[in-house]
């Protein structure tokens, strides 16, 4: 099982909005020594929706030959075409990915029957670790526990990301589906709380920003550590709050380019952070002292 914290890794761009594989595997080798678990490529941070497939598929491999076995690479690889979700989901396993994410299909807005025979397609086509990725509050679809159970007992979905924030889901799903299902949060503010109550870790947005700190936070809360965890967590409270102070991944990529770990790039209809906003994300980032 793949624990702790888990990087949904943004992409680099340059200002043309072509990626930056430069900057790519420098962020790459930045995360193995900050002691980020897992590295998460082309999920919704990674700008998965604007990148075209090819270029897609490009920027996994990237991070797979790059990491080169140290950490556990995950593949977004989700679409609301159940037929590109698996073909997605093949180049990935082909690229030597660990696991693939699959956000439920947005727009779409299917039933909880179409929801599970979508998942049960892809698990069926191809036989690689796949994780289920449920934030309606993007998709406009929200998957229940009850599904998330039914799909949980097919052998190769093997975890959830529940980025709905609700903390109660966490002892519903491990109830309905035991132990050795993952659980992640995919909501950074609450996900101290998230991990303390029994889940496996985050997938993290702040984690790019405050990679140490994140591990550390994340790490204590899985062992039940909540005075350490907390501590932690109350220097990470400005990152969680005001990167999303405009869409993701908009905030975040401003302070990464702010740490000097890329260029500044990012693709339409996506813009660059606006300047009424700097002195916002710079507080939280010295409040985390990360700058």
């Amino acid at each position: 099982m793949i624990q702790g914290s888990i990087v949904a890794l943004v992409t680099p761009m340059t200002n043309n909005g072509t990626v930056d594989k430069d900057s790519l595997k420098k962020l790459v080798a930045y995360h193995i020594e900050q002691g980020t678990d897992s590295i998460v490529a082309m999920g919704t941070t990674g700008e998965s929706a604007t990148l075209d497939e090819n270029e897609h598929c490009d920027v996994i491999k990237t991070v797979v030959d790059y990491v080169a076995g140290r950490i556990p690479v995950i593949a977004g690889t989700g679409a609301n075409s159940t037929t590109e979700a698996v073909s997605l989901t093949q180049r990935a396993k082909n690229a030597g990915a660990d696991a693939c994410l699959l956000v439920t299909p947005y727009y779409n807005k299917p039933t909880q029957e179409g929801l599970f025979l979508h998942y049960l397609a892809i698990a069926e086509a191809v036989d690689i670790p796949q994780i289920l990725y449920n934030v309606p509050g993007r998709t406009a679809c929200d998957m229940l526990p009850e599904t998330v159970a039914r799909l949980s007992v097919i052998n190769n979905i093997v975890g959830v990301k529940e980025a709905t924030g609700e903390l109660d889901r966490v002892i519903k799903i491990r109830n309905l589906c035991g132990d050795d299902f993952a659980i992640y949060t995919g909501d950074d503010a609450s996900s101290c709380e998230f991990c303390l109550m029994g889940g496996n870790g985050t997938i993290t947005v702040t984690g790019n920003v405050a990679p140490k700190l994140v591990h550390e936070m994340i790490t204590a809360a899985i062992k039940g550590d909540r005075e350490t965890a907390e501590a932690i967590d109350t220097k990470l409270t400005a990152l969680h709050q005001h990167l999303f102070i405009q869409s993701n991944p908009i905030p975040v990529k401003w302070a990464v380019a702010e740490m000097g770990l890329m260029t500044k790039g990012i693709r339409l209809p996506l813009t660059w952070l606006t300047d009424d906003c700097f002195d916002t994300v710079r507080n939280a980032m010295r409040q985390a002292d990360v700058i």
